[in-house]
């Protein structure tokens, strides 16, 4: 080859995507010889510089078929080296012996690699995940005729001409002119964005009169019956469990013990008895 070859590394679309393209460019297109030397040293001996020259002088193909994906908002570099992974795939399976030139088979290949990316990065939900909903994904704006809604004529045109079922081409249209929206309202939005979000709509159970009113006459029921039974306690037991157990500033045994002159065992113990007292109590 005339044009010396750049090393794969220094091609990158993302740093420089003009710089990129004029590189691409600028390297050689093989003859029909050429690449069927290239590609027969790289099946048969698998030379890998025969597989770098291969991929190389094809990246000029990638960068004109991620032009035609330009219209679904992504970065064309995101797009390109994506497209350079399916070429490589297509390099490392390409039979030399099949008669087709590289290019019509690595087509499939970098579109494949573009297609999986243009519906994992389009929206936040995957858009199409049958077979029916992929063809009508990338064919369907291409399609219509006019910006308006399909009527039911068109629809069924492009329904026969995609070979899917007329539902499917409603379905893909109304998920195209869908847009994303944020589960919660963002920071800068104004009182009628904030008030559209989704959060908003979700039912708040919480907030139900009967069952408030349910949680606060339980609590309010176990606080009496807790009230009640403590009650039924001696001054020293209740106070232990006071100064335990509902207190901000929880005593630790040791400090009871040395309070009432008894071991910290015997302040377990009381506590256990008190305890026990309690549950007796409020099952009673």
């Amino acid at each position: 080859m005339s044009t010396a070859l750049q090393p794969v590394g220094m091609l990158s679309p993302g740093a420089n995507l003009g710089a990129y393209m004029q590189a691409v460019n600028g390297i050689s297109v093989l003859s029909a010889e050429e690449e069927k030397n290239l590609a027969e040293d790289l099946y048969y001996r698998e030379n890998l510089d025969a597989a770098r020259q291969l991929v190389m002088a094809h990246l000029r193909f990638v960068v004109h078929i991620a032009k035609s994906y330009s219209g679904y908002g992504l970065s064309q570099a995101d797009l390109i080296q994506e497209g350079n992974v399916g070429l490589m795939k297509a390099v490392k399976r390409f039979n030399p012996e099949r008669g087709v030139r590289l290019v019509s088979f690595a087509v499939h290949w970098i579109k494949a690699e573009m297609h999986e990316f243009i519906l994992r990065n389009w929206r936040i939900v995957k858009v199409a995940t049958t077979k029916a909903q992929r063809k009508l994904f990338f064919n369907l704006r291409s399609a219509k005729k006019r910006l308006a809604w399909l009527n039911n004529e068109e629809a069924e045109a492009v329904a026969k001409d995609l070979n899917v079922d007329v539902n499917h081409v409603r379905e893909m249209e109304g998920r195209l002119a869908a847009s994303d929206m944020a589960f919660d309202a963002g920071s800068d939005d104004d009182d009628e964005g904030a008030y559209q979000a989704p959060a908003n709509f979700l039912e708040d159970r919480a907030a139900d009169p009967a069952t408030a009113l349910e949680h606060h006459d339980t609590e309010q029921n176990s606080l009496a019956s807790l009230s009640a039974a403590m009650e039924q306690l001696d001054d020293r037991s209740r106070d232990i469990l006071q100064q335990r157990w509902l207190s901000e500033d929880k005593a630790t045994l040791h400090e009871l013990a040395d309070q009432y002159g008894v071991s910290a065992e015997r302040i377990r113990q009381l506590e256990k008895n008190a305890m026990k007292k309690i549950k007796a109590n409020i099952e009673a």
